[in-house]
This record gives structure tokens, sequence and C-alpha cells, in this order.
């Protein structure tokens, strides 16, 4: 699981593909490794990670975003703009080689002497590894309360069981092997006659023709592991099966080799069910797929008895059909069909990447962006805080960091920094946050710079006294209610919490149950647009694992009126972690978008901090200051290009002059910790390196 990483890191252009054949666990199991995280990040590290069945792709997707708390995508894992592609590549066999194996003179003869030896009775067969997993034991058990149920069915029926010995050396394997030879000679000895004997064991393999013969000789195939990754008995038992038209007993649990090869065939509906929980994509596919197949719990003794006397008495025309459908799917699934479809699923998924990579805004130029700076005049700095100025918040989900998020602090590191840009005649710092008045107090009271608390509802320098942008007369009748909601939805989402601010509302789930909150923040949307929103002066904002209630809006002109500005802003650099519906603060100041990043082809990306509920549809009223009667009663709408048009009306009372007077190369707008932005650049601040001393050891 190392090795993807250790691959790109040595060339970082080589394409990498991974995949799994053997059961990968469900996320409660593999969050008990030491090494989870630097398991699962080496993997991701790969560009396509394939798996036998869907449902052990969804446990890799779900360990990702439990434990490393990464948003899974009906394509795959998403981190910081790189999507791992997860999908299910069931292997098949060479079946032109079993099928022609059964002309071979030798295998005739084998064929021959197992007619003979088993003249007048049913055949049933089971060819299993003796391991746990293979529930060998409980498929005797089966069989024994068959022939308890059925005494007319004693002296008609054998079973032939193939145990391949494996892992003779470990003390569990041979307590098995102890155990199924005590079964085994109990019912022998309970059922058999001085003739003949239920059930004939054989703890060996056979050769490649024996076993053809007996694939061919067979009426009824039992393969009921308890859980298995690649299991090809199956497969291989329905390629030597055209003459005879057995029956297959399968285990549900090897009932998902075949389904995701229909779900992945049928990428429109893939789409539209992407916010259907996965295991409904499962049973949906299963009842498309193996239907032809009679499956089993193989725990269920009583029930797989029960599918031995179904099989045992179908009739010949039911048979055919389910063969035929076998047959069909076998000879098109081979295992050279599984190697092209997984490269060219490789070549597929490394173009799709390149494209996407296009469409993500290159690297903040640091050197160039403090040259211009050096050469401006007049610079406007917008500084986002959660997640840009502040501390990093673990992603586990611990105790300590879940208290860091809602107490932010200023990183120690950009104290002095930021001071010096302040303390600069020539350069206006604003901090705009959705965090309440008194954080940004507690943090930057002593900096000479602009706070927009709770997203530009409040707005003050802090050398002066808050302000509010919402006019006198906005009702807010509506916060009781929504918080009688948010009140409702955190006592029955454990581990979610709410915060209420001055004119804002937060529901907050990020540390609970992943799938869990993700449906419960689905159902309070739903109460809030039906009942306490339905009529209000509100929309709604979401983001990552969250939902907030504010008015805002970023009132650019109030600081460019408050200062005189009459020298034009000829610098502006705006960063910062903003909702996907703010990020047209990034776009304000451009004369026209970046070229790296047409806007026809920004993907949505998934929110990364919370959701809102904003106030859209109320008029937000500029502070009764301005310097003429027309500004005094003009009042605006929230959204950009409304906005827009109101810093521009304000720019043009400014004594004649233009106060924005950006060049193109003097504007620099960055994204931090999201590189699908509307921004020009994009930055991770806080990449979780993979520790040397760690790949070393667990290499070793």
């Amino acid at each position: 699981m190392f090795l993807p990483k250790c691959l790109k890191e040595r060339n970082s252009k080589m394409k990498v593909s991974w995949f799994l054949h053997t059961p990968f666990p469900s996320s409660e199991i593999h969050r008990m490794l030491p090494s989870r995280l630097e398991l699962l990040r080496s993997v991701l590290a790969a560009d396509l990670v394939g798996f036998h069945t869907y449902d052990y792709a969804r446990h890799f997707v779900s360990a990702c975003t439990r434990i490393l708390g990464l948003e899974g995508t009906p394509e795959g894992v998403e981190d910081q703009g790189k999507l791992t592609r997860i999908a299910a590549f069931p292997v098949g066999i060479d079946s032109e080689r079993f099928i022609k194996a059964l002309e071979l003179p030798e295998v005739q003869d084998h064929m021959k002497v197992l007619k003979q030896r088993f003249a007048g009775r049913k055949v049933m067969l089971g060819v299993d590894r003796l391991d746990m997993i293979k529930g060998i034991p409980q498929k005797i058990l089966a069989f024994e309360k068959f022939l308890e149920e059925n005494p007319n069915w004693r002296n008609k029926v054998v079973l032939l069981q193939i145990a391949v010995p494996t892992r003779t050396d470990v003390p569990e394997y041979q307590k098995l092997t102890s155990q199924v030879h005590e079964i085994v000679g109990r019912i022998n000895g309970r059922f058999g006659s001085l003739t003949a004997v239920p059930i004939h064991h054989l703890d060996r393999s056979l050769d490649f023709h024996e076993l053809c013969a007996l694939y061919a000789v067979t009426d009824v195939a039992l393969v009921t592991s308890l859980r298995d990754g690649m299991n090809l008995v199956s497969y291989e038992y329905v390629a030597c099966q055209e003459s005879k038209k057995g029956v297959l007993i399968l285990s549900e649990v090897l009932r998902l080799d075949l389904d995701y090869t229909y779900v992945r065939a049928l990428p429109d509906v893939c789409n539209f069910l992407q916010n259907v929980p996965a295991y409904i994509l499962v049973c949906w596919g299963c009842s498309v797929s193996w239907c032809r197949t009679i499956l089993v719990n193989p725990w269920n003794v009583t029930e797989v008895a029960s599918s031995i006397g179904y099989a045992l008495n179908m009739p010949a025309d039911e048979r055919e059909k389910r063969h035929h459908h076998n047959f069909k799917h076998v000879i098109s699934h081979t295992a050279q069909e599984w190697a092209s479809t997984f490269v060219s699923e490789l070549n597929v998924t490394i173009v799709e990447a390149q494209l996407r990579t296009r469409q993500i805004p290159p690297p903040l130029p640091i050197e160039v962006a403090v040259d211009r700076y050096s050469c401006s005049n007049n610079r406007l700095l917008i500084l986002g805080f959660n997640a840009t100025l502040t501390e990093p918040v673990d992603t586990l989900g611990r105790k300590e960091s879940q208290i860091n998020e809602w107490q932010p602090k200023l990183r120690p590191d950009l104290r002095e920094p930021l001071r010096k840009l302040c303390d600069d005649p020539k350069t206006t710092v604003l901090v705009l946050s959705g965090s309440a008045r008194n954080v940004l107090d507690d943090n930057f009271s002593d900096y000479n710079l602009w706070l927009a608390a709770e997203n530009g509802m409040f707005l003050r320098v802090t050398t002066g006294d808050w302000m509010t942008t919402m006019p006198e007369n906005l009702s807010m009748e509506w916060v009781d209610s929504v918080k009688n909601v948010f009140e409702y939805f955190t006592d029955r989402t454990p581990r979610s919490q709410f915060e209420v601010q001055e004119t804002s509302l937060i529901w907050n789930y990020k540390y609970s149950d992943v799938e869990f909150g993700r449906l419960q923040a689905r159902d309070l949307l739903q109460h809030l647009w039906t009942g306490p929103i339905s009529n209000a002066s509100l929309d709604v904002v979401q983001g990552r694992r969250s939902v907030e209630g504010a008015a805002i809006d970023r009132i650019l002109g109030e600081i460019v009126h408050n200062k005189g500005m009459k020298e034009p802003i000829d610098y502006v650099l705006c960063i910062g972690h903003f909702l996907t519906k703010d990020e047209d603060i990034y776009t304000f100041f451009e004369p026209e978008l970046p070229s790296e990043v047409p806007a026809s082809v920004r993907p949505q990306v998934p929110t990364q901090v919370r959701t809102s509920i904003v106030g859209s549809r109320a008029a937000l009223l500029m502070k009764q200051n301005s310097t003429s009667a027309v500004e005094q009663n003009k009042s605006y709408a929230i959204d950009g290009d409304t906005l827009h048009s109101m810093v521009t009306d304000r720019i043009s009372l400014q004594e004649g002059s233009s106060v924005l007077d950006l060049q193109a190369n003097d504007y620099f707008s960055c994204s931090v910790a999201r590189k699908r932005s509307n921004s020009r650049y994009c930055n991770t601040p806080y990449p979780i390196p993979l520790p040397e001393s760690s790949m070393r050891r667990y290499l070793t």
C-alpha cells in the first residue's frame, strides 16, 4: 500500500494504478491500524484504485471519508483538487481454456470414470482452500441439515468437497482441519452405508484436467464463502457446464463480483443517484446481474439446506435458462477483458486528470506579488481569517481540534509580519471573517486594520467603533424559529453543535458521523425551506458540514470613503478560504476572468467550510455619513453584480478621480486550501506529509 506514493515520489508523471483482489475492511476495522493515515494517503497517490467488488471499493472510500476527512464522490476520492479514481473491476477467467479442455482425451477419460463411479446419484461439488473465510464447516452442516429433512435423497446425492491445504503450520488452520474432518466423519457415519458415503472429502489439490472433468460432471456447485475477495470457482464451473447445465448456489457475499459491471455501464444513472447511499446502488446492481444463481446466506444453515433441495429438484428448462445467462456472462467477462478495461480506465483517468489540472489555478507567484507590491503606492490587502490566518485544525476530529476551530487564534508566526503590513501607511488591510465580533477583537484589537465580522455584517477600523451594514428595519423574527430547528437537529445528531451569533446561526456537524451528518443536514434544510425561512428574506448557502444564518455584504466603499482615498488603489491582494458562494470577492476586481480558469469550465467543488443562510433579498444600507445626498438614499442588494455597481457608483463620487486603477498584473487573488476556485491562484498551506521514518519503518 506504500508503493504508489513511492513511485509517484520517484516520478510524478508516472501512471500508477493499484488493484486489490482481497477484501478491504470497513472503516471501523481499518481505523484500528496505527498506520491508518499513512496507508490511505499512500494508496491515494495512485491515479486509479481498483477493487474486485463494489463493496470493497465503498469500504475504501468510507475509510478515506471517516479517517482522513476527505470528500467521497461517485468517481472516487478528492483531496486538494487531486481526484483518485475508485472503481470496481471484477476479474474473470480465461474461459476458452476451460471450454477447449473438455475436448481433450485425458479430460474425457476422467469424465467417464467419474460418471461410472457416481452413476444414479446427483453430484454436488465444493472447491475451496482450507481457510476460515471459505465456510467449509457451515457448508457441510447445511448438507447434513438437507439429509435430515430429505430422507429420500440420502442415497441419491453425494457431496465432493475439495479442500486445498493452506498454511498448514498455523495452529488455527490445524484446528480448522481437525474440525472439518470430525464433521465429515460424523455425517458419513450417520448417513453412509457399506457401499456409499454422502461426503467425499479430499485434503489436496487436483490437476487441471481432473478439475475440469469434475466441473463437467457436477449437477450442483456450492460456493458459500463467508467473506472472500476474488473467488473464481463459480466462473470455472459455469465455463465447464455447457452440456450438463448445472445449478450454481452462490454466497451472497460473492454476488457483488458481477454487480458493479452494470452500475459502471450506466454513468447517467450513477450521476443521478450520486446522493443515494452506496448500499442502494449495490442492491440495485445485484438484481440486474447475478440473478440466475441461487443466492444464500452462508451463515444460515437452514437456508442453504433449502437451496440445495431447490437446486436438485429444479426443472430442466429452468436450469438451461439460468445456465445460458451465466455462461454468456462468463465468456464475456474474461481475465483479458478485465486487464483491457483496467488499463483503459487508467488511461482515461490520466486524461481526465490532465483536464482537471488545467482547471486548477496555478500556485501564487510570491516573488511577482512581492515585486508588484513594492512598486505600488496605494495597496489593499483582503485577508480571510479562518483557515487562512488561524492555526491549522487537526483533521482527525480530536477534542482539542474541535475547541480550536470554535476558538480560532491568529497564528503566532504571522503576528509580526501582519503588524508591519498594518503599520505601512500605503497599505490598507481588511480581515474578512465569518466569526463573531468578539473573536476578531480578541485577535486584532491592537492592529491598525479593518475588521469585517460575520461575513461583512459588522465593520470597523480597529481605532473606531463597530458599524452595521444592516438597515434598522430589517426583520430578525426568523432567528427564534431557525434556532429551534437547529436545537432539534443538534439533539438528534451526536457530536454536532450550533453557535449563536448576533446576526447568524451556525449548525456544524463536522465531527459527527459523516454519512449520518450529511443525511441530517439534508433533512434540516428541508425543514428550514418548508418552515422558518419559507417566506423570510433569507437565502441558503451550503458549505462543508454546517449550516449558518446571516446577512452578508462586502462594503469596500465604506473603507474607501472613511479613509478619504483620493489616490487610486493600484494593488490588490485577496487571500482566503471563503465559501463557494462568497468567492465573488475574487472576481470583484477582475476586468475579466483569468484565462487559466475559464468560467464555463469551472467545476462545482465540494463545499469546504459550512452552510449559511443569508439575507439575500434584504437591501443593505450604507452608513449614513457619505458625501452626497444621492449616496445617502442608495440601498444595495448583496449579489456580486450589484455590489460591483455599488462600489462603482461610490467611486464616481471621489472628486473626479478613480479610486480603482488596477492593471491585470497588479491584482492577485489566491484561495487557501481549496484548489477549485474562482481565484487566479491557489495555495495549500498545511499539507499533511507522510513521515519518512514511518514510511521506512513500515516498508521494512
